[in-house]
């Protein structure tokens, strides 16, 4: 069997709205508005499938016709969904948001409550699955108690996401268990304390986490990992919409790791899979490839 990732986080329905012009705060806005599979853990899913990595998504689906489109799209894509399920009488997880008229988002409300379903208990049931991966993936949407007990009894590299600053906090005890992290700038330093990327990335190497690649924006991503430090700057860019930019780049370190990729060549990847989905309307663009990181 081929090397797989496994993936332990949330699947949503994203709901965007987009004005056609400039966005009137407290006023009804022309618009158009779209609804997309989503998730952080789905994202990361869709954009390894996309690099050819086999997946193996452990994640819930609510009991309603959201859950059921998305369990079918997540199968089109060719993830393994032997290890998710779908929660009697629960609703699926959703993403509602609105951007500007340049696809910038403005305002958003997660309801990811389900996702608290994912327990200690649900993966203890797949502990030896996880435990067969390359790599398993988590991100914030997961509860502390989960987060610890992943830390605890995976024994294979942790990728993990912090989604955002609240969520962040969920994975501050097991900083040190961390192989791959990858925060923004302000998660970052809500983590630690610091405002200087260097030194962002400093307190978290001493915290343990193995590799930091800290995402500042249109600045680029400052890596770290011992005493290496790799800063890139972001690529020319024509950007449409960042929703599923982060998702991008962690899915493409994963590809990077697999192939035993430097963090210089891991840095440079990331990039490009950041720039490919913040230039296409839409979270994962079809258009990312092997060929397109290389």
């Amino acid at each position: 069997m081929r090397p797989f990732v496994a993936v332990v986080g949330a699947v949503n329905m994203d709901v965007c709205g987009r004005p056609y012009q400039k966005l009137i705060l407290r006023d009804s806005n022309p618009g158009a508005v779209r609804y997309t599979p989503g998730g952080v853990g789905r994202n990361i899913a869709h954009d390894l499938r996309l690099l050819d990595v086999p997946v193996r998504f452990v994640t819930v689906f609510g009991d309603d016709p959201y859950g059921a489109a998305l369990r079918e799209s997540c199968e089109m894509l060719g993830m393994d969904l032997a290890d998710a399920a779908t929660m009697p009488g629960m609703r699926t997880s959703t993403y509602l948001y609105i951007t500007d008229e340049h696809g910038e988002m403005q305002l958003a409300l997660s309801d990811t409550d389900i996702s608290a379903c994912i327990t200690p208990e649900f993966l203890t049931q797949r502990l030896a699955m996880l435990n067969a991966a390359s790599a398993v993936v988590v991100d914030g949407n997961l509860t502390r108690e989960t987060l610890c007990w992943i830390a605890e009894h995976v024994t294979v590299p942790i990728f993990a996401d912090p989604v955002s600053v609240t969520k962040a906090e969920r994975l501050r005890p097991i900083l040190g268990r961390l192989h791959t992290f990858k925060p923004n700038l302000t998660e970052g330093q809500h983590l630690t304390g610091e405002t200087a990327p260097e030194r962002i990335v400093d307190a978290l190497l001493r915290q343990g986490v193995q590799r930091v690649f800290l995402s500042l924006g249109a600045d680029g991503i400052l890596a770290g990992a011992g005493k290496e430090r790799v800063m890139l700057p972001c690529l020319p860019t024509r950007m449409v919409n960042t929703t599923g930019g982060g998702d991008a780049v962690m899915a493409a370190l994963l590809w990077a790791y697999l192939r035993g990729m430097t963090l210089k060549e891991a840095t440079s990847a990331a990039l490009k899979a950041g720039r490919l989905a913040v230039e296409y309307d839409g979270t994962n663009n079809p258009a990312l490839c092997e060929n397109a990181l290389i």
